[in-house]
C-alpha cells in the first residue's frame, strides 16, 4: 500500500507542476496537493533530493512502459516509430498528465535543480542511443550528431507549439514535417 500512496503523490507532484509551475512545487504544497500533513509526506519522501529522484524515475517509468506497450522493442521499432513515438508526447500514460505544459516546467526546473537536470539527461540519453543506434544502421557518416538534431527538432516543437504558444495552430503541420523528414530521411531502417 505504501508503494501506491507514493504513486499517487507523484501523481500530484506531475500534476502541480504542470498546473502551477515547478516553482509552486515544495514539500509542504505537495503534502496539502495530496491531502496530507507535511510529516506524513516526509514518511514517503524523506528528502526533497529523495522527492526529486522519485519523480524523474517514475516519469521515466511510466514512459518506458509505453513505449513497450506500444508493441515496439527498441529492435522492432523504426526510426518513424520512434520520432512520432517522442511527438506523441505519450499521450495516454497517466492519463494526460505528460504534455508540454510539464516538459516546459521540468525543462525550466533542470536550470535550478542540478539533480533534475542529471536524472532528465538519462532519461533523454536512453532514448538517444536508440534512436543513434537504428541510424547508425541506415549507414549515415555521424549517427549521434542526426540522433541529437532528430530530438531537438522533436523537442523544439514542443516548445515552440506546445499548448497556449504562439505558434500552436501551426502543431500539425510541423508534426508532419518532422515525420516525413524521419520517413525519407531513413526509409532504409
Amino acid at each position: 500500500m505504501a508503494a501506491d500512496k507514493k504513486i499517487e503523490i507523484l501523481r500530484h507532484a506531475i500534476e502541480l507542476i504542470a498546473d502551477e509551475g515547478y516553482g509552486s512545487l515544495s514539500m509542504r504544497a505537495l503534502a496539502r496537493a495530496s491531502g496530507m500533513k507535511l510529516g506524513a509526506l516526509q514518511y514517503h519522501f524523506r528528502t526533497w533530493d529523495i522527492l526529486l529522484t522519485e519523480l524523474v524515475n517514475y516519469i521515466d517509468s511510466e514512459i518506458t512502459a509505453a513505449f513497450e506497450s506500444g508493441g515496439w522493442s527498441s529492435d522492432d521499432a523504426t526510426i518513424p516509430d520512434l520520432v512520432e513515438f517522442m511527438l506523441d508526447e505519450h499521450v495516454g500514460t497517466l492519463d494526460g498528465l505528460f504534455s508540454d505544459r510539464l516538459w516546459a516546467q521540468l525543462w525550466a526546473m533542470e536550470q535550478v535543480e542540478p539533480l533534475v537536470s542529471d536524472l532528465l539527461e538519462d532519461v533523454y540519453a536512453k532514448f538517444l542511443l536508440i534512436l543513434e543506434t537504428k541510424i547508425a544502421a541506415c549507414g549515415v557518416k555521424h549517427p549521434r550528431s542526426e540522433a541529437l538534431a532528430i530530438m531537438s527538432m522533436i523537442e523544439g516543437e514542443s516548445l515552440f507549439m506546445g499548448a497556449g504558444r504562439r505558434w500552436r495552430t501551426d502543431r500539425s503541420s510541423v508534426r508532419e514535417v518532422i515525420l516525413s523528414f524521419a520517413a525519407q530521411r531513413y526509409s532504409r531502417a
